[in-house]
């Protein structure tokens, strides 16, 4: 690999502004980068979109595993570091990094168009949405399961609570934000209901309500062709708002035993996640939990 102290220029862990780019709609939009830590973030990142990274920081662990990385950002002229311990907690401003921490900036977050959806829904493929779910881990995790299990879509309320991409989410993630396209959903209640044209919308809900995998799985009224699902969880201690609800095709409820309310929304997103994926599912090869 290129000689890591070769490389010239600041070892700030941020471009000295943000860096624009082109919006769904040709619109330019201003997108400031960030840190993504973590090898298995970095690598995904590299794997799927290397222009967007500008800066590499890595400590001598990582020396190897960053080569091929290095040779790239050398040609095109862009900093690399091999930087001691403490130099690498500072720049990553954890000590929590992995090892390796790239600056780039995230991937957008795109308006949903109902049209688009539409498609969607008549290709059979569900949708995963959040609304209101305002810890950027358990965005980063509901990320990371949804990209395990190939639903490389999310869908993000305009909820004021709702988390949105940012660098505690991306390192929880582990490299699922580079497969799955977030979008937001404006007015969001009112679009449920144009939504309910082409997807049945599914909410989580406590109470007395069918179980969610018989649900996401059956055709409406056991008959006909069916509307792939369009799944919904909502904020981690209030649940789905009252207008959000009364929007729903139906609701579902995770029984346990009892002992403890509910899970965690992400813990609860890996469930149902699971059996939202399941028909798209094939035994290709074995997944690694």
């Amino acid at each position: 690999m290129p000689d890591p102290r070769s490389a010239k220029g600041p070892s700030k862990a941020a471009p000295s502004k943000p860096i624009a780019t082109e919006g769904a709609a040709g619109e330019s939009i201003r997108r400031k980068a960030f840190r993504i830590l973590g090898l298995p973030a970095v690598t995904a990142l590299f794997a799927r979109d290397p222009d967007r990274v500008e800066r590499l920081f890595f400590d001598d662990r990582m020396k190897e595993k960053v080569g091929a990385y290095c040779a790239g950002l050398a040609q095109a002229r862009k900093v690399y570091r091999l930087l001691p311990a403490d130099e690498m907690e500072k720049v990553a401003g954890t000590p929590l990094h992995g090892g390796v921490v790239a600056v780039a900036a995230p991937r957008p977050v795109l308006p949903l168009d109902i049209d688009e959806a539409a498609r969607w829904a008549a290709a059979g493929e569900p949708l995963m949405i959040l609304d209101g779910v305002g810890n950027p881990h358990n965005l980063g995790a509901i990320v990371r399961t949804c990209a395990f299990f190939g639903i490389n879509r999310l869908v993000l309320s305009d909820h004021a609570e709702q988390a949105l991409p940012s660098e505690a989410a991306y390192r929880v993630a582990e490299g699922g934000f580079e497969y799955v396209t977030l979008y937001q959903l404006p007015r969001f209640a009112q679009s449920l209901r144009h939504l309910r044209a082409h997807y049945r919308i599914v909410g989580t809900a406590l109470g007395d309500h069918p179980d969610p995998a018989a649900v996401l799985s059956a055709a409406p009224n056991g008959a006909g062709p069916a509307k792939p699902a369009a799944l919904i969880l909502g904020n981690e201690e209030i649940g789905l708002p009252a207008t959000t609800l009364q929007a729903c095709n139906q609701l579902v409820t995770l029984r346990g035993s009892g002992q403890v309310q509910s899970l965690n929304v992400s813990a609860t997103a890996a469930i149902l996640v699971h059996a939202l994926a399941a028909p798209a599912l094939t035994p290709a090869g074995p997944l690694r939990a």
